[in-house]
């Protein structure tokens, strides 16, 4: 049994396991820029591009001026996960209720950054482009979705830094069929390892399907059904001010202690980089 009997080491075992979580689960934090700062507002890290001047040797120069881009990113929205374990609960349960309910908790708050993360990369990316009609799922159009994608961002001065894409679990079977067809060493190690997270230097991330979705969540609307996005990485931010965190409260009337965790997020495309996140719309 997994015993977590009194909050100090209840404390240390959810933020211990909160942040590997976070850290090691989370496919934005793979994907964009993360800030733990405690500022509500973040100012872009982007300005104007440099122009080179090539020119007759000469020896002197002229300074060119610089702008910075108006633009920032607001922490506005706030998670909130609080539940109620009742003393006898976990008394009289034969595994550690406290426990069971902390993971659940940190699954729960993993979920929700990630869900909101891609679909705010999803929603704001100027980026477009439209598969072929049977999208990820037809294996003969794997390759050329991926070309596709790729020409869109090849030759950016900010390529260098890696490429990524998000698909849902449901656009698995037409990578696995594509792989295990495409020449013989590439072949050979899908068919006996498996699914390939990179393919055509690009990352591959699958998430749960129903992640990419048409709703309101806090402050944003987002109209993502039949989506998915890629894009080039590290040219997005989400703030997480002081990250996650996590208290046990006593409820006047009520054994046992309330549980909650909570915290604040914020997302921002860059301007200047914009056009280096694809929405991409299943045909």
């Amino acid at each position: 049994m997994n015993t977590k009997s009194t909050y100090t080491y209840r404390r240390k075992y959810r933020l211990a396991s909160l942040a590997v979580l976070l850290r090691n689960a989370l496919v934005c934090e793979k994907i964009c820029k993360v800030d733990r700062s405690e500022g509500k507002y973040i100012d872009s890290p982007y300005g104007s591009q440099p122009t080179t001047v090539v020119q007759d040797i000469v020896g002197t120069y002229a300074t060119a001026a610089w702008t910075t881009t108006a633009d920032t990113l607001e922490v506005t929205d706030e998670f909130v996960v609080a539940e109620h374990v009742y003393d006898f609960e976990e008394v009289l349960t034969a595994f550690d209720v406290m426990a069971s309910r902390l993971d659940e908790q940190n699954y729960s708050v993993a979920a929700a950054i990630d869900s909101f993360v891609l679909n705010e990369l999803c929603e704001t990316g100027t980026g477009t482009y439209t598969t072929p009609v049977g999208g990820f799922n037809t294996a003969a159009n794997i390759n050329i979705i991926m070309s596709n994608l790729l020409s869109k961002v090849a030759g950016y001065e900010s390529a260098y830094k890696g490429t990524y894409l998000v698909i849902e679990n449901v656009d698995m079977p037409g990578f696995l069929q594509a792989q295990a067809t495409s020449g013989f060493n590439f072949a050979d190690k899908a068919l006996n390892n498996g699914f390939f997270t990179n393919y055509m230097g690009v990352d591959i991330y699958v998430v749960r399907d129903g992640l990419f979705i048409t709703d309101t969540v806090g402050t944003k609307t987002w109209t993502n059904d039949e989506h998915r996005v890629f894009g080039v990485k590290g040219t997005s931010t989400y703030a997480a001010p002081r990250t996650v965190r996590y208290d046990e409260k006593s409820v006047p009337a009520k054994t046992g202690k309330e549980i909650v965790t909570w915290g604040y997020i914020g997302f921002k495309n860059w301007a200047p980089k914009i056009t280096l996140t694809v929405d991409i719309t299943l045909a």
